[in-house]
């Protein structure tokens, strides 16, 4: 088959992947996770339920790739963030900043415990402690923040400590969270 046609196929099949996804967020959000059926998500993507099970076996798939393809697009938001900020210290604060916010803004809910236990959470985690440890490590060697303690160490103390914001009343809680985890970051 020609390139043209091999490159049109793939993008026909990724869109209408992502239409399906976006379909299943969708009726999730308005008729909650339990009464969410293959059927009515076939119909709201203008698919056949054949077509429909080429792609996903259950609901719970669908789910599990949406959930996927949203932490990544929150992964990608925070490199944005901290390509964006200043210094060591900065880019720490910004990128905290915004997981907390995140946190504090999508978990909670049956659907997060249910697609936070998929197998692509645990290379999430570990790329965020990564990346975490990493500008840890930056604002520790500019003489920023404390080196008495490993820098992985103290992302996972970063990153366990900003986990309280999904159970905060306010975004200005949040703020306050971070400012304190941040505390505990710096030069003694």
């Amino acid at each position: 088959m020609p390139k043209l046609w091999n490159d049109t196929i793939e993008a026909h099949r990724h869109a209408v992947r992502d239409a399906i996804l976006d379909a299943a967020a969708s009726l999730v959000d308005e008729h909650g996770l339990a009464s969410v059926t293959m059927s009515q998500i076939a119909t709201q993507t203008g698919i056949g339920r054949a077509t429909l099970y080429k792609y996903f076996p259950d609901v719970e798939a669908i789910l599990l790739a949406w959930h996927e393809r949203q932490v990544t697009a929150h992964l990608e938001q925070l490199a944005e963030v901290r390509e964006r900020a200043g210094d060591a210290t900065q880019r720490l604060a910004a990128v905290l900043e915004a997981y907390a916010l995140m946190a504090h803004e999508h978990h909670g809910t049956p659907l997060a415990a249910l697609l936070h236990r998929g197998t692509h959470m645990a290379r999430a985690r570990q790329h965020l402690s990564n990346f975490v440890r990493d500008l840890v490590t930056e604002g520790a060697q500019a003489g920023e923040l404390r080196e008495d303690v490993p820098a992985q160490e103290l992302a996972n103390y970063c990153l366990h400590a900003l986990a309280a914001a999904s159970s905060l009343p306010s975004k200005a809680a949040v703020r306050r969270l971070v400012m304190v985890t941040l505390a505990g970051l710096r030069q003694t």
